[in-house]
């Protein structure tokens, strides 16, 4: 069913027909993007589940053909080295650090999910990603402001915002990386070896890479999402008439009304 949803959301990127949905638009822009980048002219309806896509080129959007990986496929297998790399660093483990990756490997959950035209996918490669990012960079601890560590704090800042312009849950993992950057900065704080101006370039550091950044990149997704879909279509009614009358081939279109 969920297929049948997300993928319809793909097609109107497609053929940039507006639509409503309650879930921040980037993960629908990706498919959109993959179908689009594979082939896919976005005519298929998604009518109802179970419909077959016959001559549609909908495995951009899915998953793998003749050997060939593709989004939601290759953003599903990108969670076992995600999960390795994240336990070996936590660990230093090697055992414990394939294991993960087994689990992850064999998990029919995880396999069903990252078969399908889904969001679920997508949220789980950005969250991880952000777990991964932000233990890479609690590694560098004991060299600030060196370029792996100031490349691992931006890619966490990244990833968060990927993780929130899929899905609102993604705010939880803003949540376990702000008491992280809390815990650092308290920690920090209470050196006494390190002098005022640089616990402050440390702080504004945190602001710059983990708060500006991804509000920036969450906003722009945005920006992007209003910019592409120009024409009329099931979501105008959620918008005002202003709003309705810059789409083209609704009935409001470049019509001359009071602000």
């Amino acid at each position: 069913w969920d297929e049948t949803h997300f993928g319809k959301m793909g097609s109107y990127y497609i053929n940039r027909t507006f639509f409503f949905d309650v879930h921040p638009p980037l993960g629908k822009m990706l498919i959109g993007l993959a179908g689009y980048l594979s082939g896919y002219d976005g005519t298929f309806p998604f009518q109802k589940p179970g419909d077959r896509y016959e001559q549609h080129n909908y495995i951009g959007m899915r998953g793998v053909r003749l050997c060939r990986l593709v989004f939601c496929a290759f953003l599903g297998s990108c969670l076992v080295p995600f999960a390795y790399l994240t336990v070996l660093e936590l660990s230093k483990s090697l055992p414990a650090a394939l294991l993960t990756a087994f689990i992850l490997i064999f998990d029919t959950g995880c396999i069903t999910l990252s078969q399908y035209i889904l969001l679920d996918p997508i949220l789980m490669f950005f969250l991880m990603g952000a777990v991964l990012s932000m233990v890479k960079c609690n590694s560098c601890a004991d060299r600030p402001f060196s370029a792996s560590w100031w490349f691992w704090l931006s890619l966490t800042g990244v990833t968060l915002a990927g993780a929130m312009g899929v899905k609102f849950v993604g705010l939880f993992v803003v949540l376990l990386v702000g008491l992280n950057t809390i815990y650092d900065l308290w920690d920090l704080l209470g050196n006494l070896s390190l002098s005022l101006v640089m616990f402050g370039k440390h702080l504004l550091a945190r602001v710059l890479c983990l708060i500006v950044l991804p509000l920036a990149l969450y906003t722009a997704v945005f920006a992007v999402h209003f910019a592409v879909l120009n024409r009329s279509g099931p979501g105008d009614g959620f918008f005002s008439s202003a709003f309705q009358s810059q789409l083209i081939g609704n009935n409001l279109h470049n019509v001359s009304i009071p602000e």
